[in-house]
């Protein structure tokens, strides 16, 4: 028994301070993933290891501390989403906000049949705005008629490959543009969106690939991190939403902040899981949206499921320019800067690869 929780100490350990390298390599970067899950199983292989055998000499206790920062190592992570912390992102005050706007995120998983389901939790959350990441042509078929009813502006990238994007508005686009920033067959949007008020925003939405068997992040981080530059030198106050495959306390979202100067509403206030929907236990916030300090919240939720392994996000903005100076934001320092550009350059030569390869 001993030995076995001494395994399982060092495993966890390794886990915890693995994603400190910096590297795009899928066994490591997907390590930024469980960082609660591993910092609670430590903490009880922690427990049961000193109600059991105790601090048996020198070498146990330092084996014990290491352990224990270890669990200190994730909590630094992921206190950020939770009450503890100062809210990055502040409520509005007025009591009915008038230039403000509803937005719902939605990967609908394309081997999903559940057209129906969906349509269902759109009707009932009443958006004025929807992005749906991963649809195929058959959602494109089953959902497009009546969503064209009433929503009059629309940018439509139907794939079978599992990265199609579908967006739909109540608000007028002035200008709109399909972008495939890193690879050929994953597509980005990108929006001028007009208020009823006449203000203006930009809208980018994105959807790139996630660490997986044998698939480095390399152009995940690329194409966030270019996302972020556009965001940065946007005409109009930016907005960028999606499914980000990347959770939201990791080094790479933090960069992203960094470089887009854009603020995370979830800081402070929650973990907002959206993946898996069908494995509670194993649950991870995939699908964000991060926004100007020109916008004030009004609302943000998770929404019941629907058939896909995630589930919506519906979040309302209210346009307040005003009051931006009183919500701060993250800043980039020339050492930011300087990460990005390599990390952009790698992604983008990695990207050209597995172009020539198609």
């Amino acid at each position: 028994m001993q030995t076995a929780l001494i395994i399982l100490g060092f495993t966890f350990t390794l886990f915890s301070f693995l994603p400190l390298i910096t590297t795009p390599l899928w066994w490591i970067r997907i390590m930024d993933f469980p960082r609660l899950h591993v910092a609670v199983l430590l903490t009880v292989v922690l427990v049961v290891y000193i109600s059991m055998y105790g601090a048996q000499g020198p070498a146990d206790a330092a084996m014990l501390l290491v352990w224990l920062a270890a669990i200190l190592n994730e909590l630094r992570y992921i206190i950020n989403f939770t009450p503890l912390k100062k809210v990055e992102a502040k409520r509005t005050e007025q009591a009915n906000p008038k230039n403000a706007f509803t937005l719902m995120i939605s990967n609908v998983r394309m081997v999903n049949k559940k057209y129906d389901k969906f349509l269902q939790r759109v009707k009932e959350a009443n958006p004025d705005m929807i992005i749906m990441n991963e649809p195929g042509h058959e959602w494109h078929d089953h959902v497009c008629k009546e969503l064209d009813e009433k929503y009059p502006y629309s940018i439509k990238k139907p794939l079978d490959n599992t990265y199609g994007m579908l967006f739909w508005s109540k608000n007028k686009l002035h200008e709109n543009e399909i972008r495939y920033l890193v690879e050929d067959g994953i597509p980005s949007f990108y929006m001028v969106i007009e208020l009823r008020s006449g203000d203006k925003f930009c809208l980018f939405t994105v959807h790139p690939q996630p660490p997986r068997l044998m698939l480095n992040t390399e152009t995940r981080e690329a194409e966030l991190l270019l996302v972020a530059k556009q965001a940065k030198k946007a005409p109009y106050p930016a907005v960028v939403a999606g499914d980000l495959n990347d959770v939201a306390w990791s080094k790479t979202t933090k960069l992203f902040k960094e470089i887009s100067g854009l603020i995370d509403p979830r800081v402070g206030r929650g973990f907002y899981n959206t993946y898996n929907a069908f494995v509670p236990v194993f649950r991870y916030p995939l699908d964000h949206v991060f926004y100007d300090p020109a916008f004030r919240l009004v609302s943000l939720r998770r929404l019941k499921k629907f058939g896909s392994d995630h589930f919506p996000m519906l979040i309302t903005l209210n346009y307040e320019p005003q009051r931006e100076q009183e919500q701060e934001h993250p800043l980039a320092d020339q050492e930011d800067k300087q990460e990005a550009k390599e990390l952009i350059q790698e992604g983008l030569e990695k990207g050209e690869e597995r172009n020539q390869e198609k």
